[in-house]
């Protein structure tokens, strides 16, 4: 299966992001609002400038206490930011992001920006995908074929 698989399962139409400018106090009450872990950062055309995560927060707090509620995206933020395509398959996105050590990536189609997913549904899609097989399997050897 491909992340456009996962993407047809996943209200795509809404991603939740933040601008360069917004503070840290902003965007972890976006994160909490929305029960997620990671927005994307958009600068002012819509591109892709950076992604912000509850661990970019911590990190942040650990260095800059308190006060790091008050600065602006932009400072804490990940700029290197690991992209993949509809047509990459799930196994490899699985494989990206578990050497890669992160949980979110955007899904960029021709340089456009169609979807974002996280490792929770890759997993998803994971064990649905081995369930319809085992299913598939049961219905096989019980002579359903």
């Amino acid at each position: 299966m491909h992340v456009s698989g996962i993407l047809k399962h996943k209200d795509s139409s809404t991603i939740i992001s933040a601008k360069p400018g917004d503070t840290i106090e902003t965007v972890a009450a976006l994160l909490a609002a929305h029960r997620i872990g990671a927005v994307l950062v958009l600068d002012p055309g819509g591109s892709v400038a950076g992604i912000i995560s509850e661990r970019d927060i911590v990190r942040g707090l650990a260095t800059h206490g308190p006060a790091v509620l008050n600065q602006s995206v932009s400072e804490l933020m990940t700029r290197k930011v690991v992209a993949c395509a509809p047509g990459d398959s799930v196994s490899s996105i699985m494989t990206r992001m578990t050497e890669g050590r992160f949980r979110h990536m955007p899904v960029m189609d021709g340089g456009r920006l169609v979807g974002f997913i996280s490792i929770g549904d890759v997993v998803k899609h994971r064990l649905a995908e081995a369930t319809s097989e085992v299913e598939s399997m049961r219905v096989y050897v019980a002579g359903g074929f």
